[in-house]
């Protein structure tokens, strides 16, 4: 969604490096670049100047005149203003002292709010809690049959004791809910709203009754980011007209100008808390300024990415595997690499997963391009092999690779590719797990490779150097080869000399377990 947005900030902060200071003219240009960029993004008019003097004025500043990096700086300081913008700090829900705690949904209809209600109950369980689906949208046709299917697909509770469809009244719905969770031990309410195709005074004033009847602890507001700025006109209307405590964004994953979005925060002045961005219930998490902020300027979002990981990625797991390979490359096989692989799907698309990288944003097209069934093909290729094929790749041949491209459906040329990508694969790793870094990265602490991982080369003593003159080098040699001869005679075995040197030997530790 943010996309147009990033490559016209790369390509003005492009300008910027290599500038050892930065005029007036250049700082200038720079916020006239990142005023257009903000407005063809659907940005608001009102955030956009506000971002723009602050920009200004810190960039005109002592801050980036001082400054060793003058473009850097900027850059900086336009990360900051931009997470400012999105909210600041990370708003966490509040819980009720006493359970349950009750979540108000509101919102238009389309905006996505049944959907986002099962995210919602699917996150909140994953972190420990009970939650309770409640249908008080008794208008828009099958929103209670809707609703309940999500609740059964996110594995959490569902009451739905009118039909909908026009039937029953959403705010007793509402007041029946809260003793109801009480019963049945639920310790989150989540109340899902009618919502209308525009404002009007009918849904405003159910929403309004609605809080009045169960007190929510959180209010939060469902926005739509693909409705541009419609979208901060229906927030500024839901906070006069019923209040809300904190926003959500729907559909980040749309191709759409995502400013409007971005603008709801800075206008309405509520956080941002969650954001939603797939059709999948896993497609949700809480949204971090300084994150968003980070993608927006292609610095990419290691932490959600090192989350995401620690999610799907057992401990111990992750600790067998990591002793298993510094055994050596042999003890890793394809059912290993299977399983990794496997497990990497769990955390999502690959493509997002590699949008989250610092600096892929150059290359997002081919990321974009990128085929996930790519991931089912290894998959089948690697399950059509036999168990023994699996442990022991090298026993592969011509006539075994056929026989595994007929069972999984690929040419035999696949075959043989995987398999030798998964040998240097399993190399790789294996020196890594040892300690001897990444191949081709020298000297990067941590990584192995540098100077300091090289072993000390011990120099060899340079032994008496040997006369120029022919004759004088013969006599040298034969003097040396009495001196050898005479010292066989009297010590055949090679031992030390006579006396208590002689008297104190003792043969090596080795040698002393052979003898018994």
């Amino acid at each position: 969604m943010f996309d147009t947005l990033s490559d016209r900030l790369a390509a003005t902060f492009k300008n910027l490096r290599g500038k050892g200071r930065l005029s007036e003219a250049d700082i200038d240009a720079t916020a006239r670049e990142i005023r257009i960029a903000l407005l063809e993004a659907d940005v608001a008019l009102p955030v956009v100047r506000a971002f723009i003097k602050q920009v200004k004025e810190r960039a005109m500043g002592a801050e980036v005149s001082r400054a060793l990096n003058p473009a850097q700086t900027v850059i900086k300081i336009v990360n900051e203003e931009l997470i400012g913008i999105l909210g600041g700090e990370t708003r966490r829900l509040r819980f009720a002292k006493t359970a349950p705690t009750v979540i108000m949904l509101a919102g238009l209809q389309g905006a996505g709010k049944t959907t986002l209600a099962g995210k919602l109950g699917h996150w909140l369980k994953g972190q420990g809690h009970a939650p309770l689906l409640v249908a008080c949208d008794l208008q828009r046709p099958n929103a209670v049959n809707q609703l309940g299917v999500v609740a059964e697909r996110a594995a959490v509770g569902f009451y739905g004791p009118q039909p909908g469809n026009g039937v029953g009244d959403p705010v007793q719905v509402a007041k029946d809910s809260i003793e109801y969770a009480r019963t049945k031990q639920y310790d989150i309410v989540i109340v899902d709203t009618a919502g209308r195709l525009g404002i009007d005074a009918e849904m405003m004033q159910q929403a309004a009754d609605i809080r009045d009847a169960v007190s929510p602890d959180e209010i939060l507001f469902v926005v739509d980011a693909m409705i541009g700025q419609d979208a901060v006109n229906t927030a500024e209307a839901f906070r006069d007209g019923v209040g809300f405590d904190g926003v959500v964004l729907s559909k980040l994953d749309g191709d759409a100008r995502g400013g409007a979005a971005l603008s709801v925060a800075h206008v309405t002045g509520k956080q941002i808390m969650f954001a939603s961005n797939g059709e999948k219930l896993d497609d949700f998490d809480a949204f971090h300024p300084d994150r968003m902020a980070s993608r927006i300027l292609g610095m990419g979002d290691m932490l959600s990415l090192i989350e995401k990981a620690e999610q799907t990625f057992s401990q111990d797991e992750a600790e067998k595997m990591a002793a298993k390979l510094a055994k050596g490359p042999k003890e890793f096989t394809l059912d290993d690499f299977l399983s990794q692989m496997e497990q990497v799907r769990k955390m999502g698309s690959i493509s997002k997963l590699l949008g989250m990288l610092p600096g892929m944003g150059q290359i997002k097209d081919q990321i974009n391009n990128l085929d996930e069934r790519d991931v089912d093909r290894t998959a089948a290729i690697i399950k059509s092999m036999t168990p023994g094929e699996r442990q022991d790749p090298t026993i592969i041949n011509g006539s075994r690779r056929a026989r595994i491209a007929k069972g999984s459906g690929v040419d035999v040329s696949a075959v043989k590719n995987l398999v030798e990508r998964f040998f240097e694969a399993r190399k790789m790793m294996s020196r890594m797990a040892q300690g001897g870094g990444m191949p081709g990265m020298p000297g990067i602490p941590g990584m192995g490779g540098g100077p300091g991982k090289k072993k000390k080369q011990v120099k060899q003593a340079k032994g008496k150097r040997q006369s120029g003159n022919p004759m004088k080098r013969k006599a040298e040699e034969q003097a040396a080869a009495a001196r050898r001869e005479q010292a066989q005679a009297a010590n055949p075995l090679g031992l030390p000399p006579g006396g208590q040197d002689a008297q104190n030997f003792e043969l090596p530790d080795e040698f002393k377990k052979f003898m018994g």
